[in-house]
């Protein structure tokens, strides 16, 4: 079977082509961000050219795109209405009490200066439901229509319905969807009940109105992709990565695009999971590094950790769906280097992405990059770019670093170089301690996979700084995103909040409920063409002490729900919750708050074939030398050192070779520092061990 995934970044678009025996074959793109669309099939053509095989013999499409999280990063959605409960229209206003910045009288509140809805399109209707799911008022089908009828009038492209109490009982939203069909047909309509079906009023509306937000473009964006794809024959249909790590249909993502929120991000954690296990590391932190931004995981024992529902941001928004624990900085090969009005040397947030680009790429920028302060290191010459095909002109990175560092600090370009690499390095490093140490884990119990065109080029420093014993380059860093959207499932969870205790626990609701859920996520499989062997359903719970104010979600068992079965789920939770916060009251009663149902469709996964064998000695490998810039015995000071520079391509398994060290293939370039040690592991990735 041949499979292709397709990741697209803001500056480069990522593409496998893997065939079940064994071949592989990779390509990037530079990304068309007025349509991901276009750069995303001339890819999948020229790539199938590379191959030899023609476009539809392509028989499975995985996407990972970052249509929907651009269109909330740069406010630029869709004109949305909403209809919600009398008395609750200020509900997105108000948010919840914390603030960006608790003690300023003056701040702009992200949520109220860049507003999903609208004050004058947030539109209230008579209807009230309880806790319970008993009807108090009858929904006003009038008032609906009325509103819907403004709404209509005032051309808005979606609706966003969101009404109290729905996830207990969603009868009065689906009769507003009814409604909408008959008095505004074609315009997009996101339910509360559907997108974000479990209590907390502010998180559910907000991520229902994110959702019609992105609601049209993305969906426009699937189906045209979608359709291209059709048409091209290529595969059965375009399969999208879910921020939670696993695959949707295209006909699933465009009713719930919300879900395709850091969509790309997780598939470069999945690839890094993928990549430690195997070479037998399981515990991976991934360092992801592209043209704009650097993505970061940690993934203890291959495991990918989710993010509390409260913490499941995007943006200034809260996007209360699954959504795998991965960070992401400012930091990128684009990332701009620059003196600001007080002096301060600053690199990043802002990128030169891929147009202009860095100012070696000659395509009109002017401002140094830290793909320009590499060139100027020697760790990047005119040939490492896409293997030669890509021209580049180094001494335009020269003059750029020159003019807007060196000068204004007085320095060396030497130094101005280095500087830029290590202000970039030493942001990484914060971020990946935030999500390791101050989280419990210790880096120095995993290994740092690096990953995207510019993640192998800060891993060897980086893994010095953490303590971090190796450094794990697979065999294609550049494309790893688009490799991990072929290492998972089809994936539907499905949440519901019940209210319960396992000191006093209602089995029928329980029982009933999770019954319910387990059929609407088999539904939802089976509608995606997944066979019944290859269903199965995993549970797990929301559970807090009575009082407590946030859940911890814990794995729950399999099989009949009796007081056995809750017992046993409650002290899953003290240990987590030991785990988690260094306490633990066993003797305290659990709230049960949500429980949720995963519906996994298996999907035949890609496996790394071994490479062949070779002796330690790399030398063979080695196409030329050239004069690079590192540090020697700890000095302050960098110094131009003789260091040879190896085709990957070469590589035979069991080669060693010490720094310093340039590799360069088609899609990265990796550095190996003075001191350190790689060796070409069984399956061709080079695994870099800290110096003494």
């Amino acid at each position: 079977m041949k499979r292709i995934g397709v990741d697209v970044g803001g500056t480069f678009t990522d593409l496998v082509l893997w065939d079940d025996d064994g071949t592989v074959t990779v390509h990037k793109t530079p990304s068309t961000n007025h349509d991901p669309s276009i750069g995303t099939m001339d890819g999948i053509e020229v790539l199938a050219e590379r191959a030899g095989i023609d476009v539809a013999d392509i028989e499975m499409f995985f996407h990972g795109t970052t249509v929907a999280t651009n269109i909330v990063l740069e406010h630029n959605g869709s004109d949305v209405g909403m209809i919600t409960t009398d008395g609750f229209r200020d509900l997105l206003h108000i948010a919840r009490k914390k603030r960006p910045l608790n003690y300023s009288n003056y701040q702009d509140l992200p949520w109220q200066k860049w507003q999903l809805v609208p004050r004058r399109n947030r539109r209230t209707v008579a209807e009230r439901i309880d806790a319970a799911g008993n009807v108090l008022t009858p929904l006003d089908e009038d008032a609906v229509r009325r509103e819907v009828a403004l709404l209509r009038e005032r051309g808005v492209e979606a609706i966003a319905v969101a009404f109290l109490h729905a996830y207990r009982n969603p009868a009065h939203e689906q009769r507003v969807r009814e409604i909408i069909a008959e008095e505004y047909p074609g315009v997009f309509v996101s339910l509360s009940s559907d997108v974000a079906s479990q209590y907390r009023e502010y998180e559910r509306f907000s991520t229902t109105a994110l959702n019609a937000f992105v609601g049209p473009k993305t969906s426009r964006y699937i189906e045209n992709l979608a359709g291209k794809a059709k048409a091209a024959q290529v595969g059965e249909d375009v399969h999208l990565m879910t921020s939670a790590g696993g695959l949707v249909t295209s006909r699933s993502a465009s009713e719930v695009p919300v879900s395709l929120l850091t969509s790309g991000v997780v598939a470069g954690l999945l690839g890094g999971c993928f990549i430690g296990k195997a070479s037998g590391y399981p515990s991976v932190i991934t360092l992801d590094v592209g043209g704009t931004s650097a993505d970061i995981g940690v993934a203890p024992d291959g495991k990918l950790r989710m993010k509390h529902l409260l913490d499941t941001r995007i943006g200034d928004y809260h996007a209360m769906v699954p959504m795998a624990e991965v960070d992401t900085i400012g930091a990128g090969g684009g990332s701009i280097a620059s003196i600001d009005e007080g002096g301060m040397f600053r690199v990043g947030p802002r990128s030169a992405g891929a147009m202009p680009g860095p100012a070696c790429y000659n395509r009109g920028g002017t401002e140094p990059t830290s793909t320009d302060a590499m060139v100027v290191m020697g760790w990047l010459g005119a040939d490492s770019f896409l293997s030669g095909t890509m021209e580049v002109k180094p001494e335009l990175a020269t003059e750029a670093v020159k003019t807007h560092i060196a000068d204004k600090l007085g320095a060396d370009l030497e130094h101005a170089a280095m500087g830029i690499f290590q202000i970039l390095a030493h942001s990484m490093t914060e971020a990946i301690s935030l999500h390791s140490v101050r989280k419990g884990y210790d880096p120095r119990e995993f290994s740092l996979v690096a990953e995207g065109g510019a993640g192998p080029l800060y891993a060897w420093q980086i893994a010095e700084h953490l303590g971090i014993p190796r450094g794990i380059v697979p065999g294609h860093p550049g494309i790893t995103s688009a490799v991990g959207l072929l290492t998972t499932d089809v994936r539907y969870e499905v949440p519901t909040t019940v209210w319960t205790s396992s000191a006093e626990p209602d089995l029928d609701l329980l029982s009933r409920e999770m019954d319910r859920l387990s059929e609407q996520a088999v539904a939802q499989l089976r509608a995606d063409g997944i066979a019944e062997e290859d269903i199965t359903l995993e549970r797990s719970v929301d559970c807090r002490y009575v009082g407590q104010g946030y859940e911890l979600r814990v794995p729950a068992p399999d099989g009949e729900i009796t007081a056995e079965w809750v017992e046993q789920t409650a002290a899953t939770f003290h240990e987590v919750h030991g785990r988690t916060y260094s306490q633990r009251f066993d003797d305290k009663p659990v709230q049960l708050v949500n429980i949720r149902v995963t519906g996994v469709g298996a999907v035949e996964h890609i496996r790394i074939a071994e490479i062949e064998a070779g002796g330690a000695d790399a030398s063979g490998a080695i196409k030329s030398t050239t004069q690079a810039l590192f540090w020697k015995n700890d000095s302050a000071d960098p110094e131009w050192v003789e260091t040879p520079v190896y085709d990957r391509a070469l590589f035979k398994a069991g080669n060693t070779f010490e720094g310093p060290a340039i590799v360069q293939q088609f899609d990265s370039t990796t550095i190996v520092g003075i001191g350190q040690k790689a060796t070409v592991d069984a399956v061709g990735h080079i695994i870099i061990e800290r110096s003494a």
